[in-house]
């Protein structure tokens, strides 16, 4: 099964673990990364993930993440895809998502994924006819794998 986490996903286990919704989402989305280490789903990752990455502020958490992707990656959806992403981002946008929301959807929809992981309420709210867009935590009740 081919797999992409947004980057509000990987950032999750940083955010304050004192709030219950985030607690839970923090530790499906640890257990989702022990599945992907163990090869039981096959993480894609993008220049357009890689880029937000590059933009966080804090140094170990964007070295902590870079360094997860760059060892688990399996798919990468690169740069020569631009041309593409951007199209089908600007349809995804007018839906009302965000540009880097929806470059993150089309480069999963270019990948083929299965399921897009994210824990943004805009983007879970956003249906797409060729993977499932999920919560880590509704991942995990709902998914066989």
């Amino acid at each position: 099964m081919r797999i992409y986490l947004d980057n509000c996903c990987f950032n999750r286990p940083y955010d304050d673990q004192t709030q219950a919704k985030i607690h839970i989402e923090t530790q499906a989305k640890l257990e989702i990364q022990d599945c992907i280490r163990e090869g039981r789903l096959d993480l894609v990752s993008s220049y357009i993930l890689e880029a937000e990455n590059a933009a966080n502020p804090f140094e170990s958490k964007r070295q902590d993440i870079q360094a997860f992707l760059d060892a688990y990656t399996k798919i990468f959806v690169s740069n020569k895809q631009d041309a593409r992403v951007k199209d089908l981002a600007a349809d995804i946008i007018a839906t009302g998502l965000r540009l880097m929301d929806a470059c993150h959807i089309a480069c999963a929809d270019i990948a083929e994924c299965d399921v897009f992981l994210s824990t943004d309420k805009r983007i879970l709210k956003y249906q797409s006819t060729n993977m499932k867009i999920l919560n880590p935590a509704r991942f995990l009740i709902e998914e066989d794998f």
